[in-house]
């Protein structure tokens, strides 16, 4: 008999296709995906169950379907798409907890695992030049879903303490990026005008969606257990991505970052963190060899290839020379503006 896999977080991308795909392999038996809101894509021969992870009623759905194998692809990075940064840290802090807490109550789970982030290592000029799963973060993240995270992968340490007998493992994805997936870094790479942390120029490690859904594809199947780091290979910094979508960018001071960050999420550009505003001044790189040596697995698309493949449904920003002066010196003039009030008093 295959497997019978419980995936969390259907309702998004990633899981749904993960459902699917899941659900053709000879490898299983039987998907059961589960979210609060119906899927808006075809699931295939899985099945829905409407359930919210953050009720204890999620046990019984484990123990109904007899689940051996359960995929916790339900933390989420942006809280735009969570309806706010209160309902986002429900949902990753206390969703992951009632999770854990109707896995260690089953008789039947015998696999987790868990999809992470390579947040969990923040962003700051001491870090190495690539993080090894080992590592930690030289200045733990303070806000946003690197924290979330942390504090997830911590209950799943707790879990596994609990229940030595269940295998576990955690992949921590590089930023995911590609044609079909929004994140936060989508969104500001399709900004008109990118601002660039004064000084800095980050490098970065992506991942494509397709190599996602395969690692964890390989992560459901495979026997690999741990903690694993996933990444294209190579790195690019944020000027060369810029160059990619063919985007202005303008240097702001890290004072200012902050600040226009905010600003772009009330105009509805985009959401980001503090911490993910330094990972783009300081960048992160993670070593890959126990994804190549544990999972066994190996990404199709390099870096480069990804974000090429993302640039590629990027609209074409083809403004006159003015227009682009026009916008660069308006953002340029809002940073000093900010910077102004940032420091004024302080003497």
């Amino acid at each position: 008999m295959g497997q019978v896999v419980l995936v969390t977080g259907v309702s998004r991308y990633l899981g749904g296709v993960l459902a699917r795909r899941l659900a053709a392999s000879p490898d299983v038996e039987r998907v059961i995906g589960v979210d609060v809101i119906p899927p808006p894509r075809d699931l295939g021969e899985a099945e829905f169950i409407r359930a919210d992870i953050r009720n204890p009623m999620i046990g019984k759905v484990i123990a109904q379907g007899d689940v051996d194998t359960v995929v916790h692809a339900n933390v989420i990075a942006t809280p735009t798409f969570a309806g706010g940064r209160t309902p986002q840290k429900e949902i990753n802090v206390i969703g992951t907890m009632q999770l854990l807490a109707a896995c260690q109550k089953s008789e039947t789970v015998r696999r987790l695992v868990v999809k992470s982030t390579a947040a969990v290592y923040g962003s700051t000029p001491r870090d190495p030049a690539m993080f090894t799963e080992e590592m930690t973060a030289k200045r733990l993240p303070a806000s946003g879903f690197g924290k979330d995270s942390i504090e997830v992968e911590g209950y799943v340490r707790g879990f596994a303490r609990r229940r030595p007998d269940i295998d576990i493992l955690t992949l921590r994805f590089a930023n995911i990026i590609g044609p079909r997936i929004r994140t936060s870094i989508t969104d500001y790479f399709n900004l008109p005008v990118i601002p660039v942390p004064l000084g800095h120029d980050a490098r970065m490690q992506f991942v494509h969606e397709e190599d996602a859904i395969s690692a964890l594809l390989r992560g459901v199947t495979g026997g690999a257990d741990g903690v694993v780091n996933v990444a294209g290979d190579g790195v690019l910094t944020v000027m060369q991505a810029a160059a990619i979508v063919r985007r202005p960018f303008v240097m702001v001071p890290m004072a200012a970052a902050g600040p226009i960050a905010q600003m772009g999420k009330r105009l509805g550009l985009v959401d980001f963190s503090a911490d993910q505003m330094s990972f783009l001044a300081f960048g992160r790189g993670m070593d890959t060899t126990a994804m190549r040596e544990v999972l066994g697995f190996s990404p199709t698309y390099s870096t480069r290839a990804a974000f090429e493949d993302f640039a590629r449904t990027v609209s074409p920003v083809v403004p006159s020379l003015d227009a682009v002066t026009g916008a660069v010196g308006g953002v340029v003039g809002t940073a000093q503006q900010l910077v102004g009030r940032a420091t004024k008093g302080v003497r």
